[in-house]
């Protein structure tokens, strides 16, 4: 679980293709003493594993695994070395929830429509996979490359969010153009909602074919009971 508020701006050191996956390592600032083996961290809004650590030159060196899930889902697979990503460990009982509730499981990949300045800060309009459309509430959250973003002005497949000059140096959307690819995960709350109703709805519409089939059985025995209903008349010798 994440907030979605990166912690650190990292670089692509080393790419290791596998048979179905790679093993990335990149480069970071975050502490290396608090980070251990078996630990999850978003990169660029995915969550991985940390499978190695160790110190390099000027900064610490973290390794994980990926994936064939991970790279068809992600943009992870489109990195080269010397990128940079959005690195955040995952949430603690003692750490400010300063975005919103986080999963790094991606949905999909959208991408940048446009920039455009606005004072200091600049305005993105980002779109979205179909399947997401859904999800997208005005003044609602989303996570994009792992960054806690606030929606509006939504329009079809479409949102726009504004970032203000602290978000865009610490992060890669600072550094990315129209056109560019982005990870994109819906709101968990809302995805949840959506599951629950989804369970409500299935079990009422249950319960009113049920509610059917037992009427129609009423109303199948009553016709059969007044059907007969003459028979038994005449064997008692009553005229119909």
């Amino acid at each position: 679980m994440f907030t979605g508020i990166i912690e650190d701006l990292g670089t692509v050191e080393g790419i290791k293709r596998t048979d179905k996956g790679a093993l990335l390592s990149f480069g970071t600032a975050l502490p290396l003493s608090r980070i251990s083996i078996g630990d999850s961290i978003a990169v660029n809004g995915a969550c991985l594993t940390v499978v190695r650590k160790r110190r390099g030159q000027r900064r610490g060196i973290i390794a994980m695994d990926m994936s064939a899930e991970t790279l068809r889902r992600t943009t992870l697979g489109a990195l080269a070395v010397g990128d940079r990503v959005n690195l955040e460990r995952c949430l603690t009982l003692d750490k400010l929830l300063g975005g919103h509730l986080v999963s790094g499981h991606v949905d999909g990949v959208g991408k940048i429509v446009s920039i455009t300045p606005e004072g200091d800060s600049k305005l993105y309009t980002f779109e979205v996979p179909p399947a997401q459309v859904r999800y997208l509430v005005e003044k609602g959250s989303v996570a994009i490359d792992g960054v806690s973003l606030t929606v509006f002005a939504i329009s079809g497949r479409r949102f726009s969010v504004a970032l203000i000059p602290h978000t865009l140096k610490l992060t890669t959307l600072g550094r990315k153009g129209p056109g560019a690819a982005i990870n994109v995960e819906s709101d968990m709350l809302v995805k949840y909602v959506e599951r629950i109703l989804a369970g409500r709805n299935n079990g009422a519409a249950h319960k009113s074919s049920r509610r059917q089939a037992d009427s129609a059985i009423v109303k199948l025995a009553i016709a059969n009971e007044t059907a007969g209903a003459p028979l038994r008349a005449r064997g008692r010798g009553v005229t119909s």
